[in-house]
This record gives C-alpha cells, structure tokens and sequence, in this order.
C-alpha cells in the first residue's frame, strides 16, 4: 500500500499538477487576505481568518475535483487499471492509497497558507483556538469533497466529465445550504431540518466560532467512510468483471 501511496505522491510531485493546484490555492487565499485587510475601517476590529473560509468555499471547491478527477479516470484511460486491479493489493488498499495520497497534497496546501496567520501573529494578534478549529473544520470538510470526488473518477472514468460532476454536485451542495435558510424552505420544518443535518457548510460555522463538537467530527468522518466504502464497492465489482 505505501509503495501504491509513494507512486501517487510522485505522480503528483514530478509533473507540474501539484504545484499548479497548491499556487491557485494560495491565490485564492492571499486575495482574500488582502480583502479582508482593505475592507477593514475604523469601526472594524480585527478580521476572521474562519471567515476567508467560510466566504470563498466557492473558489475552494473548484479545486477539490480537479484535484480529484485524475484519481481513477487516468488509470481507466491509460490502460492500466487492470493491471492495478490485479496486483496483490486489495482494492481497499488501492482506495485507501490514492484517497491518502491526495489528502498529503490537500494538507501541503493548507499548511503553505498557515504563512498568513503567522505573519499576522508576528505583527499582531491571532485567536489560535478559532484558527485551529477553522483548519480542523476545512480539512474535514474538504477530506469529504475528496472522498466524493474519486468516487466521482471512479465511475465516469474520464477525467474532465469527472472534474465536471464534481464541480456541479458540490456547488449544488453549496446551493442547498443557500436555499435552507428561505422562506419557502422553513415553511417545511422536516425539510429544514434534514438539510441542516446534511450541511457540512452549516457545521462549519461552529468550528469557525471556536467550537468543537464531537458531533460534528463524528459527521464528517462519517460522511468521508460511507464514500470511500461506495467507492470500494465500485470498484470491487470492476475488479471481478475484469477477472
């Protein structure tokens, strides 16, 4: 499995993908840095790096599929998929190997940004028990969207329809939050309810206010483990097809 998990990282690392996907990361977060900073007046007090997060989940979420959509569609495109599901790995290996190596590259991301809050430390103040919370919650949520997102490759077995699907299904998650909060929404309260159960975005919310529910970690781990498992009965019914 490790051998599987090193040839990912490389496969990654040795093209410009990677480096790509992690400088667009970061220029979605060094505009926000600086907008929130201009924005700021002299009534305003400080600014929330939760917030950065919380406000551009939008642009975040572009990246998660195309980070994904290679996962499985380039082994399916490549031919060497069945060669993959022949080895002597078991295909939850295989899952769990690609899922690892593409959360290593979601958290080389995140920790290239922790340049911000500690620059900020640095000159001023930073609420380190909000700001740990925040990256908790946004690893959490985009450990999910990853989870989702090779499913996705996994199925379509094209690289762009994947990248595609995911960008739509997760702006519609995005959508669902919008629309639970409307009038006609909350004239239905079950409705309502199983919405702001679902909401990972809504979960976010408590920890950017500092707040760690176990509820909420038991949610989105959760949510990550019936994924990958779909993820491993897919491809497991591949695998006996193709013996």
């Amino acid at each position: 499995m490790f051998s599987l998990y090193k040839k990912e990282l490389q496969s990654f690392f040795y093209s410009p993908f990677a480096y790509v996907l992690t400088a667009l990361f970061m220029l979605i977060f060094s505009f926000a840095f600086v907008t929130s900073i201009a924005s700021m007046d002299s009534n305003t007090l400080k600014f929330s790096f939760p917030d950065i997060f919380y406000n551009n989940f939008f642009y975040f979420i572009f990246i998660i599929p195309i980070l994904t959509m290679r996962s499985f569609a380039d082994e399916r495109r490549g031919g060497t998929e069945v060669l993959l599901l022949t080895s002597p790995l078991s295909v939850t290996q295989i899952v769990f190997a690609k899922f690892l190596s593409i959360i290593t590259i979601f958290l080389v991301m995140m920790l290239a940004s922790l340049f911000f809050p500690i620059w900020t430390a640095v000159t001023g103040q930073v609420m380190w028990s909000s700001l740990i919370c925040a990256y908790l919650g946004f690893f959490l949520w985009g450990m999910v969207c990853i989870a989702l997102g090779m499913l996705l490759s996994s199925l379509t077995g094209n690289a762009i329809i994947s990248a595609i699907l995911g960008e739509i299904i997760m702006e519609g998650m995005l959508l669902a939050d919008s629309l639970g909060g409307t009038a006609l929404i909350n004239a239905y309260p079950h409705l309502n309810s199983v919405i702001s159960w679902v909401s990972m975005q809504r979960r976010f919310v408590y920890f950017s206010q500092g707040m760690f529910r176990l509820e909420d970690l038991i949610f989105f781990l959760s949510a990550a483990a019936v994924v990958i498992c779909w993820n491993i009965i897919a491809i497991e019914k591949r695998r006996w097809s193709h013996s």
